[in-house]
């Protein structure tokens, strides 16, 4: 297990100038001696590139699982949330930009010491890597994870799925959920954030089939709020697979962006439109929305989520009632 301080990075080659070229997401970068990358935590010293945030954690908290969000894995129970700081995109609409874009206070930890607090904390399932972009704090997600499944405990990811092949599929095996964003089409991508949406479609790819997937989509009026848009997105998630849970999330004025907030008929819209192609389909930040769960088959209750959570109507992970197999995971 690493000690904690500025470790060498993983996912990357030297150049004969003396750049190092970082591999470890689809920017890319060509990092010049003494600079960082896009990422604003690897940083090239002498040839060599480091990872200065391994073990530095801004913030952690037990949160439900409903707010990582993720409605199909383990409903009603609680997991540790950790970050660092940091991000490969540039969103101007960031909900978590004092972390991903700012300097944060931090604490140093190690992999063990956030084992260690996972146990403590009654009902909690495991370690969920948030708030700021996990796959750039790469090497401590990983050797926390690996620790955390020798612990018996569950590891989540929430991220913007930003990163290439090899050091996704090597760091798969240890997560057992995921919350993508899909945050919009390709001119969303370029103009908004900095990035390729083909690059986070094959995240969502590879990611399906292999670990449990849901997906959040943030509605941003005047931006990505077309209902071509969000049937477009809905088809194309549906053809990974309709049963992955899409979340279309609720837009409020943040960071760098003073758009007016979503309108609450703007989400109903969506939900109604991307429902035609996907077999779950939920709101977030409307107040007083049914987010329960209902059979695709014959729309029987199988999840009830008001002030509590409480799984109705899925035994052996199917309908109680038409038996139709049900993509959740009690």
């Amino acid at each position: 297990m690493k000690l904690l301080g500025m470790h060498e990075a993983l996912f990357y080659d030297k150049t004969y100038r003396g750049e190092a070229h970082c591999l470890l997401c689809p920017v890319r970068c060509h990092i010049a001696n003494g600079r960082t990358g896009a990422c604003g935590v690897r940083k090239n010293i002498n040839g060599t590139l480091y990872t200065e945030n391994y073990g530095s954690i801004s913030a952690m908290a037990l949160d439900p699982i409903e707010k990582k969000p993720l409605f199909h894995f383990y409903p009603g129970f609680s997991i540790l949330s950790i970050s660092s700081y940091g991000c490969n995109f540039k969103c101007r609409f960031c909900q978590n930009w004092e972390l991903s874009q700012g300097m944060p206070d931090t604490e140093e930890r190690s992999a063990y010491d956030v084992i260690d607090e996972a146990k403590r904390c009654r009902g909690n399932i495991g370690i969920a890597y948030t708030y700021n972009e996990p796959l750039i704090w790469y090497e401590f997600v990983m050797d926390t994870a690996k620790a955390a499944r020798e612990n018996g405990l569950v590891n989540v990811l929430v991220t913007n799925g930003y990163i290439e092949e090899q050091p996704h599929m090597e760091l798969l095996p240890y997560i057992d959920a995921m919350n993508i964003d899909l945050k919009g089409g390709g001119e969303f991508y370029r103009k908004i954030c900095g990035g390729d949406v083909n690059s986070v479609r094959k995240t969502i790819e590879r990611s399906y089939g292999r670990t449990h997937i849901e997906v959040t989509n943030l509605i941003i009026p005047g931006l990505n709020d077309g209902m071509q848009d969000i049937e477009d997105m809905a088809k194309w998630l549906a053809s990974v697979g309709k049963d992955i849970p899409l979340h279309l999330s609720k837009y409020y004025p943040q960071y760098k962006m003073a758009r007016p907030e979503t309108p609450a008929d703007t989400m109903l819209m969506a939900r109604e439109t991307a429902g035609k192609y996907l077999d779950y389909v939920y709101i977030g930040n409307v107040y007083g929305t049914d987010n329960n769960t209902y059979c695709p088959e014959c729309n029987n209750l199988l999840v009830e989520r008001k002030r509590r959570i409480r799984v109705a109507g899925i035994e052996n992970g199917r309908c109680t009632n038409c038996g139709h197999k049900i993509n959740i995971i009690l």
